[in-house]
């Protein structure tokens, strides 16, 4: 028989399943709803379907390192307890390794994992682990050298921060060093011309009301201002800051001493910009009281 949008667009608002899903299981099913909607369940989409309103603000970075190429993707999950679930992990290994040849997210999200594609992957994996889960990022460097670091790593490769160094000259040890200092300081930029102006200029005004609030003459306040932006962009970029291994020398100038130009860096920490949403232990009985 005929599927009908309007059947479609029932089936979805009931499960949350995607269309090409809800269309083959009423298909296969002959148009009965009920049918379909168990069919769903027993293919495990309609149980990920209940879960993708959860937020999903944990997980694992992971980042893969192969012939002057580099990545890091991100992979959520609902809690810290599923990062360090050895299936989770070896899914987001499965990922990372798809990723060293995409070209971009989406094209990862339709990559290849043994008959598979890396979201229908993700779905199954919802299915059977009961949370839900997301990819959510990957970024990418190249260089003549790639140095890879990975903060309180779970397991090999992953952790909740990775970092990505691409060097031209230099060495894998000083490029690890500086992985470890971008950990640490998460640098909002490589230097200055990589900064977002509508960051300078936003900075740049601030640091202006607060010197006319001194009633000084405009010509000691563009002189307190340069001086403020300064240490503004010191502190800031990763060239700038204060190399966390020496503190007497700026990353650019240990990079100098070093014999290397830093091409590039990727910082990819679990969770940053989530909003995580945050119940008391009385709201959420309360709330499962109610059904």
């Amino acid at each position: 028989m005929a599927i009908t949008a309007a059947q479609v667009k029932e089936l979805r608002d009931k499960t949350g399943a995607g269309m090409m899903d809800a269309k083959k299981a009423l298909t296969e099913n002959d148009g009965d709803m009920d049918a379909a909607l168990d069919w769903l369940r027993t293919k495990g989409l309609a149980k990920a379907a209940k879960k993708s309103g959860r937020t999903a603000a944990e997980g694992l970075v992971a980042v893969k390192v192969d012939d002057g190429k580099g990545v890091a993707v991100e992979v959520n999950a609902e809690t810290d307890f599923v990062a360090k679930n050895a299936e989770f992990q070896e899914m987001v290994g499965q990922i990372a390794e798809a990723a060293l040849n995409a070209d971009d997210i989406e094209a990862l999200k339709a990559a290849d994992l043994g008959g598979k594609s890396v979201e229908e992957t993700i779905t199954d994996k919802i299915a059977t682990i009961g949370e839900n889960m997301s990819l959510r990022r990957m970024a990418k460097v190249e260089g003549d050298t790639v140095v890879s670091y990975v903060h309180n790593a779970m397991t090999d490769g992953m952790g909740k921060i990775g970092v990505l160094v691409a060097l031209k000259g230099g060495d894998e040890a000083f490029g690890r060093q500086v992985a470890m200092h971008i950990a640490a300081t998460n640098p909002a930029a490589l230097n200055e011309a990589a900064l977002d102006p509508a960051v300078v200029e936003k900075e740049r005004q601030v640091q202006m009301d607060i010197a006319r609030e001194s009633g000084k003459p405009e010509a000691v306040i563009e002189k307190m201002i340069e001086g403020r932006m300064k240490k503004f962009m010191s502190e800031v970029t990763l060239m700038g800051q204060s190399f966390v291994i020496n503190p007497d020398l700026t990353v650019e100038a240990a990079a100098k001493e070093a014999g290397a130009e830093i091409a590039g860096y990727i910082r990819l920490e679990v969770g940053e910009g989530i909003e995580k949403k945050e119940e008391d232990f009385a709201a959420e009985v309360a709330k499962a009281a109610q059904g």
